[in-house]
């Protein structure tokens, strides 16, 4: 991955103590700082490890954490479950598990029969099946209409992360883009794997420029609220979103749901200018 100043592990662990007020922990104001946050003898102390270990862990001088450790870090920060699961898998990677110099390699891009299957079910619902680094692997006709001349498909292996930073078209349809490139950049942490990840890197960031480098630094935990879509063809869609995981295969079902009734109607509009069926994009 793009390294911070340590590990991406102690980076996560500075940038959440650095965000984080001490009166909102019930902690006494020390008064004024050179920087923000919480002191470290505050977040050490309510870890119950030393200030010197802390400092270790920040600065990418220890790389191997206990899990008990990891959790007392977390249950100090009073960390959500989406940024516990973060710590977690940066704890992993820091540890040494993956490889220090990957082979870079994509992942595989093959939607297995079953999830197929389950995605024709969802017709004429507006569905998805991609992986964490946003490769676009199959869906149905009703997203492929969504998706219509918004360019995010015109490419033979669309990838939404690629979309999102490169082409001028995207931030036109995500008035929400910077929330969008937060989540997309956030996502690259996650795999499949960091041999994928770095594939993708190599060739993405670029093209993409310091803005993703930037984004993905910052660790922020996406909250996936409801997505805004300013359609070329002048709709305008609100779309909650359900994620079902296929952890076998590293991937994951998006199904977009029509948030109000205009949306439900401006899909089926949409829909009905279409004639396009399932597609697996191998």
């Amino acid at each position: 991955m793009l390294p911070g100043m340590g590990t991406p592990l102690g980076d996560f662990i500075r940038i959440k103590r650095d965000s984080i007020q001490p009166e909102s922990l019930g902690l006494p104001d020390h008064g004024r700082r050179r920087s923000p946050g919480l002191r470290r003898s505050d977040l050490a102390g309510r870890a119950g490890i030393s200030v010197e270990y802390l400092t270790r862990l920040e600065q990418g001088r220890d790389r191997n954490p206990s899990l008990s450790v990891v959790n007392a870090v977390a249950d100090a920060l009073s960390l959500s479950p989406a940024e516990r699961s973060h710590l977690r898998y940066l704890a992993k990677i820091t540890g040494g598990e993956c490889s220090a110099h990957p082979r870079l390699a994509p992942p595989p891009r093959r939607v297995r029969p079953s999830v197929l299957r389950t995605l024709r079910l969802l017709e004429p619902g507006v569905a998805v099946v991609t992986n964490r680094l946003g490769d676009v692997l199959a869906h149905t006709a009703a997203y492929a209409a969504v998706m219509e001349g918004t360019g995010l498909l015109d490419a033979e292996a669309p990838n939404l992360t690629r979309f999102v930073f490169t082409d001028p078209r995207a931030r036109t349809l995500f008035p929400d883009w910077s929330d969008v490139a937060d989540e997309q950049a956030f996502d690259l942490w996650h795999g499949p794997s960091i041999e994928n990840a770095e594939w993708l890197l190599a060739d993405l960031a670029p093209a993409a420029g310091p803005e993703l480098t930037r984004r993905q630094n910052r660790h922020v935990v996406p909250l996936r609220g409801t997505l805004r879509l300013a359609h070329p063809s002048g709709e305008e869609l609100r779309l909650d979103r359900e994620f079902l995981d296929v952890p076998a295969d590293d991937q994951q079902l998006l199904v977009l749901l029509p948030a109000d009734d205009a949306t439900a109607q401006a899909v089926a509009r949409l829909r009905s200018r279409s004639h396009g069926g399932l597609r697996a994009i191998s």
